[in-house]
């Protein structure tokens, strides 16, 4: 038998903004979704005109959430971002208003991957350099200081899918791995962990970062972490531009301690294609800058828009939030003959037992009932007798610890 919505699907209004792939648009107007697109990120205030009737809002990096967004979002029911980093939005004020975040953690895996490799070959061959020269029609063709990659030790900070991913293809090439990670990780291939960071540095001929911001936005690699490397070795960084002191890595390549660097990411990315790049290291010999197009492949792109749909349907159609990086992790089998509430509470002690209570004093039956926790936010999923769903609802709704209660069918 068909569900019935308790609010229409037609009527949702979906919002993706960046150019999110039409994957995305095409999923989701597939599953009965009404979808709105804008080409662009949304400065502030139109954001906070726009945030308060959509149901749904999908971003990829350009575009921040504050908690003031989240304050004006009258009718949100989720955020997607259409990517790895979720570090554009304000993941605590969402979840305080019972807004589950989604994001495509794995979807960009082998494009990031693949570039790092990219870039190690490139800057041993300096391949950027003798571009430059080519297209300034200097021919200057020289094997002073370009070396194979095979045999030469990569070393990954950070162990997580692009950094196992970027070790298999390096591997692959014949290059040896060693990797350091906060977390204790299981070696693909025949990568080995290391102890420290310094050991790390001073054992690597290409170093490369893929680990997520620090808290506060301190540099992970500095002038001490620098002067530790290898002498002629090399840096790559795809991960978070605030990750690298890009003024003791400029000093560092023009002494030539460092032999050249790669670098995707910047902490002062453009708003715009249009707006103007401004970076330290430019014009410095044997660096490689893109512009942020590590996950940037019709393919990755693909992947990520119909991996974040799929969880935006999964959420409204049934309540899942597998998936949601500052809620908790609850999935629920649709039982017969019954209606689905969603109660989205504070996490204290007591709450659960409060509401069991509630609906055994009405009479209600539970048929099924899934609850989970994550930090101040408890998230219950539960399927009542459809007499009294209506009543349980309400008295729900009045909890001093509800913060969001509807039935979704």
């Amino acid at each position: 038998m068909a569900q019935e919505f308790s609010y229409p699907k037609h009527r949702i209004k979906i919002l993706l903004l960046e150019n999110v792939h039409r994957a995305a648009r095409e999923s989701l107007t597939e599953a009965g979704y009404s979808v709105t697109e804008v080409p662009r990120s949304l400065p502030t205030e139109d954001l906070l005109e726009a945030i308060e009737d959509v149901h749904v809002l999908g971003i990829r990096s350009k575009t921040k959430i504050t908690a003031e967004h989240f304050a004006r979002a009258r009718r949100l029911l989720a955020v997607g971002c259409f990517g790895v980093g979720t570090n554009q939005v304000a993941l605590d004020a969402a979840a305080a208003k019972g807004i589950p975040v989604f994001n495509a953690p794995y979807s960009s895996t082998r494009s990031v991957a693949e570039l790092t490799l990219g870039n190690v070959i490139m800057l041993a061959r300096k391949a950027s350099e003798g571009s430059t020269k080519l297209h300034r029609g200097i021919w200057e063709k020289s094997a002073k200081g370009c070396h194979d990659i095979r045999g030469k030790t990569l070393g990954l900070i950070g162990y997580g899918h692009i950094g196992q991913q970027a070790g298999l293809l390096s591997e692959a090439v014949g290059m040896n791995v060693i990797f350091y990670d906060q977390v204790k990780r299981l070696p693909l291939g025949n990568a080995k962990p290391v102890g420290s960071l310094s050991e790390l540095l001073s054992h690597s001929d290409f170093v490369s970062i893929h680990v997520p911001a620090i808290s506060g936005g301190g540099a992970l690699i500095g002038e001490l972490e620098l002067s530790q490397m290898k002498e002629g070795s090399y840096l790559i960084n795809v991960s978070r531009g605030s990750l690298v002191d890009l003024v003791a890595l400029r000093s560092a390549l023009e002494s030539k301690h460092i032999g050249g660097a790669a670098l995707d990411v910047f902490t002062d990315e453009p708003k715009t294609n249009q707006a103007e790049f401004k970076c330290e290291l430019t014009g410095v010999e044997n660096v490689i800058l893109t512009p942020h197009i590590g996950g940037s492949t019709e393919e990755a792109q693909e992947s990520i828009g119909r991996e974040v749909a799929a969880s935006f349907i999964q959420y409204i159609d049934n309540g899942t939030t597998v998936g949601a990086v500052n809620f908790p992790q609850v999935n629920l089998p649709a039982f017969p003959n019954s209606h689905r509430i969603l109660h989205i509470h504070k996490n204290v002690p007591g709450a659960a037992k409060e509401i069991n209570k509630l609906v055994f004093d009405l009479g209600a039956n539970i048929n099924g009932q899934y609850l989970g926790t994550h930090k101040d936010i408890g998230y219950m999923i539960m399927d009542i007798d459809r007499e009294l769903s209506s009543e349980v609802k309400e008295n729900i709704s009045c909890l001093p610890t509800n913060i969001k209660t509807r039935i979704l069918y």
